[in-house]
């Protein structure tokens, strides 16, 4: 199935009058927006009605129907395309956003757009979504308005295929707007019970529920709480250490008391307010104190980052653990596990998260305790230690864990980067420098380059930070393509490095020198630039980063120049260190040059070898822009082994992933004409109709499902 809806982690239960409205109106209205106050349950609604129109609603409920107890889970399931969105239903989670400024970056990321390009980052989701029908939701859109209404109008004006799904506590105001009220389930139906009995069940069995009056206790809460899911929910989570019948009349008892404080939201939030309240005057005060400093996360987080940030005081680190656990049973943390892919290591790692309504509880106890600054300063000193962790293991056996852990913590990297820019633009530009290559191959170059210039606007010493900061500016717009600003930062990188002496600058600098040679059809210069640098401070290529990617640099260009013997040799010496440490990145260039040398050297079996285990690299980290290099590669050693329909297959896999970074065919220049030549060999033996054929059904395949079929040594690319 094409997109991504995040996975339903407990049970869907009534919403049926609701998801019948949403399944009329997504096949008619072009933007639908959820609205309903905090914890009402639009985003669980959203969820469902989405995964019914991607996959077919008959196909969520026989699934639904498997599971018993109705505990229906769904998420990216596979599916088929054969929904009114056969480009596929794609979420966007804006909850993570403290400001509009990353809005176009979080909307591109959730439909697949790496942008590698330099134009207005607008224009190019435009032209991305312009022939597609797809499904879009913005889910949290209330603190982002003005900004969601204005983009939403651009792209329903850019593509007229595009349906989008919002959620939020306010409407958008569009005039093409539906909007659909949400309301609490009926206090007096059964799913507001059936949803308290599933949450006491699926904790604790049916014995709670079996206790005399607790039927009716139950029945009573739900009314008591006038069917709020989240409310409902909150109380479900104290039964255990009390019965049903205690749980109903302590809540009676609180009630009043809390209703008649004004501590968060307008009276129209009384009850919600009300349940969330009754449950933090039900914790510790550990318990509080945890839930208010974990507030400051934005995204998910772990246990260790959750020890960093929270421990102070009467809170200790070894009290972490245990009461974050107590919090998960009483509702007000939700537990999410990933299972990361083997190959990096990190395994089975639990996360943590907060639902957008308990963490600004939580953010307005922080404020009344005084601590909001000094828990910010400590989330920001962790997440910029995370991301120097990641940068020393950029070449060492830990890479490909690097990318993971900074990928699942964007969010709160992002935040960090917002309080330094604050606060501390050194810090900002450190951690923005310290980003920058993990940015770059994860296709975040426009994020990249808008919070490099930021910080280098602010933080004018020339020290380490900003040498970094304007070096990894200079990578970020020589892969964006704007060459005539990345000659006139590479020269401001030399001139820095030369005049401060420092050999690791020198290294960076002439790195970049050598990208930017190498990208502009100059090998020689980029190759002279790398071996002087080396030259003048010998080590070993695997020292640091930096010196790693220069030596990746030299393999490049000896490739480039046409001296296939050195630049084989070199780039088996240093793959074979890259093997024994489970380095990726540097690996996967150094296949593309195999690769590229056995095609040059009419040895296209070795070739294609070569091009797999690159894709394979590629694939491991999420590098579009790698991925599309490799797909043309791989096609060109197909076609000159005589496979010309896969290879005209895989070509268009290719064109594919060349629009989602937003250029033409691109990479080595002196590559264009063997490129050209073997794409030439294809069509001639296929002819035009059935090459154009093959191209188009490699093209509008789904991406990961057609470079997971192009890697199959037999297989014909669908």
């Amino acid at each position: 199935m094409k997109g991504h809806i995040p996975q339903e982690t407990t049970s869907f239960v009534g919403r049926t009058a609701e998801l019948a409205r949403l399944d009329m109106a997504l096949a008619h209205r072009r933007l639908i927006t959820l609205t309903g106050p905090g914890g009402v349950g639009k985003t669980r609604l959203a969820q469902r009605a989405a995964a019914r129109a991607s996959v077919g609603r008959v196909a969520v409920e026989v699934a639904a129907e498997q599971e018993p107890g109705a505990d229906r889970r769904i998420g990216s399931a596979e599916g088929t395309d054969s929904s009114r969105f056969p480009d596929g239903t794609w979420w966007a989670d804006l909850a993570t956003l403290d400001s509009p400024h990353l809005l176009l970056a979080t909307v591109s990321d959730a439909v697949d757009l790496a942008d590698h390009s330099p134009r207005m980052p607008v224009e190019a989701l435009c032209e991305w979504l312009a022939d597609k029908r797809l499904l879009l939701v913005l889910d949290s859109c209330e603190h982002l308005i003005e900004a969601c209404t204005h983009l939403v109008g651009e792209l329903l004006t850019a593509a007229p295929g595009l349906t989008v799904l919002a959620t939020s506590r306010r409407p958008l105001a569009s005039a093409v707007e539906e909007l659909i009220d949400v309301a609490p389930l009926s206090a007096e139906g059964q799913d507001a019970l059936a949803l308290f009995n599933q949450r006491v069940t699926g904790r604790l069995g049916h014995a709670p529920l079996a206790e005399p009056g607790a039927a009716q206790a139950a029945a009573a809460i739900c009314r008591r709480l006038e069917g709020i899911p989240l409310a409902i929910e909150l109380a479900a989570a104290q039964v255990g250490p009390a019965t049903v019948a205690d749980v109903a009349d302590r809540l009676g008892s609180r009630f009043d008391v809390l209703s008649r404080t004004d501590f968060v939201w307008p009276r129209r939030h009384q009850t919600l307010r009300t349940a969330i309240g009754w449950s933090h005057e039900l914790c510790t005060p550990q318990e509080r104190l945890l839930w208010a400093r974990l507030s400051v996360f934005r995204g998910a987080f772990d246990l260790a980052a959750a020890e960093a940030v929270a421990t102070g005081g009467p809170l200790r680190a070894a009290d972490i653990a245990p009461t974050l656990e107590r919090l998960v049973t009483q509702s007000v943390i939700i537990r999410t596990a990933t299972a990361d892919d083997a190959a990096s290591g990190a395994g089975h790692r639990e996360r943590y998260r907060m639902l957008d309504t308990i963490r600004e509880y939580g953010g307005e106890w922080l404020r009344e305790l005084g601590e909001s600054a000094a828990t910010a300063r400590r989330h920001a000193d962790y997440f910029t230690g995370l991301a120097r962790w990641a940068d020393e293991s950029w070449s060492s056996p830990d890479q490909l864990l690097g990318y993971r852990v900074i990928e699942d913590t964007h969010p709160d990297l992002r935040s960090a980067l917002d309080h330094w820019l604050v606060h501390d633009p050194a810090r900002a530009a450190e951690l923005a420098g310290l980003l920058v290559y993990f940015w770059t191959c994860c296709g975040h170059l426009k994020e990249a380059r808008s919070y490099l210039e930021r910080a280098l606007e602010l933080h004018t010493a020339r020290d380490r930070a900003r040498a970094r900061a304007l070096t990894g500016l200079g990578a970020t717009v020589t892969l964006q393509g704007d060459y005539a600003l990345a000659t006139e930062i590479s020269a401001e990188v030399e001139a820095a490095a030369e005049a401060g002496g420092d050999e690791e600058e020198q290294i960076a600098a002439a790195c970049l020198t050598g990208l930017l040679g190498l990208l502009m059809g100059r090998p020689r210069k980029a190759l002279d630039a790398v071996r002087a640098a080396l030259g003048a401070a010998p080590g070993f290529a695997f020292d640091s980063p930096d010196r790693l990617r220069c030596n990746l640099v030299e393999v490049l260009s000896l490739t480039a120049l046409g001296d296939f013997a050195e630049g084989r040799e070199r780039a088996l010496e240093l793959r074979e260190h890259c093997v024994r440490t489970g380095e990726v990145w540097t690996r996967s260039y150094l296949d593309y040059q195999l690769s590229v040398v056995a095609l040059f050297a009419g040895a296209p079996t070795e070739a294609i070898g070569y091009a797999r285990t690159m894709l394979e690299s590629k694939r491991l980290i999420g590098d579009a822009f790698g991925i599309a290099l490799g797909l043309d590669l791989l096609a060109a050693a197909l076609a000159a082994e005589g496979r010309a329909e896969q290879a005209a297959s895989v070509y268009g896999t290719g064109g594919a992933y060349w629009r989602s970074v937003g250029h033409p065919q691109r990479g080595a220049p002196e590559l264009q004409l063997v490129r050209e030549r073997c794409e030439e060999t294809a069509r001639a033996a296929l002819g035009d109709q059935a090459y154009a054929a093959a191209y188009a059904q490699g093209s509008t395949a789904h991406g990961p499902t057609a470079l997971a079929a192009a890697l199959q040594p037999d297989s014909h690319t669908a």
